[in-house]
Order: C-alpha cells, then structure tokens, then sequence
C-alpha cells in the first residue's frame, strides 16, 4: 500500500498555523497522530530546524511510516502509545516542553481503506475497528454483549443517531439468533430499520452507527479529554498547538479547552487582574476553520474537517 495517496487534511494550514513556533533551531513539534505520516513529513521538510515526536497506537501505522521518514534520521522519534500518553512520552525522551503539537483526529486513511480492519460500512469485512489491535475489545464484542440500554446510549452520545432506538431493538433481536461478525449484515439491518424519510439524509444511513462504535471501541472521546489539556500544558511560552477534528463531539471538546484557557478567570470587579487569572492561550483560529471547495474536490475526506489552533502566551501560576 503506497503513502502517495494519502492526502493530508488542511497540510498548509495546518503547517501556517504552527510555523511562528517551529522557525527556531531546537524546536520540537509532536504530531499526536502519526497515521500515515503525511503532516509529520511535511513539518520535517518545511522546519528543518525542528525535531519530530510522532505518536500512533496502531503498530502497522508505524511501520509504515517508519519507512517513509527513514531519511530524516535522528529527527524523527516514532512511539507506539496513544495520544493520551503525551506526558509520559516526553518524560521518556527528557522532553520538559514542546514548540508545537498538532492532532489530526478521527481515522486515518490507511485504517478505513484496510478492508479487513471494519471500518468502513462500504465493504464487508470483520467488525474489528480497534486502531489498536493488539489490545482491547472489538466492535463486534460490543454489538454482541452490551446491554440495550448501554448501545442506544452509544448510539445517540457518539453516533447522533435519532433513530438508535430502533437500531438497536433490531441488533438486539438479530444477535440472539446469531452473533454479530461482519460489517455487511449490520448495514443491511440498519438499512431495514431505519424509516423511509431518514434513510434520504446524511449519506449512507450507517455512517453514525459505525462513527458511534468506532469512537467506543477506542475511548476516543475519553482520550481527547485528557490528551488535549495535557497537550496545551506541554506548551513552552509561544508554543502552538493546531487540532484537526472531523465531528461535532471532537470539536466541542477541543473549543472548551481552548476557550477556558483563553478566558480570564478573575473574580469580577477586580482593578487590576492578577497573572494567576490572565488568560494561558490566545486563540488563532475565528471558531473553527473549514477546508476549501478546493481541497474537498481534491480529498473527500477533508469535508468534515474542522480546525481549531491556539498558542500558549504565559505560564500557568498554580
């Protein structure tokens, strides 16, 4: 499988956004998810002062990424952890701070056009979707074990899904005829659930079931909780960190971090404002930014990108 087709989402925004911190000799920038190493690549290329620390959980990810930032050397540090891991791996490495990080969330290309990892609701294959799969449980394990009420709750937190109700009464009813294994027989029975008029919206009427399972298997909304403040706090003073989001749920979580650490949080009425309660981060971006028509013509899968950067300008007085 050849990395010459993965497009990297917003590349040179992303790239503007961090480039006032990453212009200085020294400089380390991590890029939290690694995938295919499209972004890593071009922050080596585009700063060749700078050092890289890329992190990924899914080992295949690495691999091949390992091979295409070989001539880089020394500059590249390629870890198997999961973003939420961050402190620990610069500690690992001697790192106290960092001049940039950025994270491009969601699943990578490699990962959705993998066949056999069950990803993607277009072709039949195992219902795995662990980024990770030497570790934790499948998607098939939670279709098949959860309790009702857990998957509908799944379904409507991760997925959106105003129909989970129905969805899962239909899984519930099908997997005790028998187990859940592959992708196409879920698509299907969400297709015979769903009612005429909210088949006709949104795409493909699985797209928020397999969003919602994926985003469960993983943890990945309880990993951004802890990854994205613990990123903004491995920030030196003028560090920047930029985030790639591709649904409502990442992009909400990332705003409130930004934002409360944009704010000034001084009780009111105060003269003068003491530094313990000046704002730690300047926001860059006006809410969030979209990629162009351009960029969506040219990459499909940048349509539901959203990004958010935001630069540290004091140190948190604890």
């Amino acid at each position: 499988m050849s990395s010459s087709r993965h497009v990297p989402v917003m590349l040179q925004r992303c790239l503007d956004l961090l480039a006032p911190a990453l212009q200085r000799p020294g400089a380390v920038v991590v890029d939290c998810t690694l995938g295919l190493g499209g972004h890593s690549e071009a922050l080596l290329t585009q700063f060749p002062e700078a050092r890289l620390v890329a992190l990924d959980r899914d080992k295949e990810a690495l691999r091949l990424s390992g091979e295409r930032l070989a001539p880089y050397g020394e500059r590249a540090t390629l870890v198997h952890a999961v973003y939420d891991e961050l402190p620990d791996v610069l500690a690992r490495l001697g790192i106290a701070r960092v001049q940039g990080v950025l994270f491009d969330l969601g699943v990578s290309s490699m990962q959705l056009d993998e066949a056999d990892r069950g990803f993607a609701y277009a072709q039949d294959a195992p219902l795995d979707m662990r980024m990770d799969q030497t570790t934790g449980i499948s998607a098939a394990e939670v279709l098949n074990t959860y309790p009702p009420g857990e998957l509908v709750r799944i379904l409507r937190a991760y997925g959106e899904e105003k129909q989970a109700k129905r969805i899962v009464a239909a899984v519930v009813r099908e997997r005790a005829k028998e187990p859940f294994s592959n992708s196409a027989r879920l698509v299907e029975l969400i297709r015979d659930a769903l009612p005429q008029a909210a088949k006709r919206t949104g795409g493909n009427p699985a797209k928020r079931t397999f969003q919602a399972l994926r985003i469960e298997v993983n943890g990945e909304l309880s990993v951004l909780e802890r990854a994205i403040p613990d990123a903004v706090a491995t920030l030196a003073v003028g560090g920047r960190i930029a985030v790639l989001s591709y649904h409502s749920l990442e992009d909400r979580l990332v705003k409130q971090v930004f934002a409360a650490g944009a704010a000034n949080t001084a009780p009111p009425g105060l003269p003068v404002v003491p530094e313990q309660y000046q704002p730690r981060l300047k926001l860059l971006t006006r809410g969030a930014e979209l990629p162009t028509e351009e960029e969506i013509a040219e990459n499909r899968r940048a349509a539901p990108a959203r990004l958010r950067g935001a630069e540290r300008i004091r140190e948190s007085i604890e």
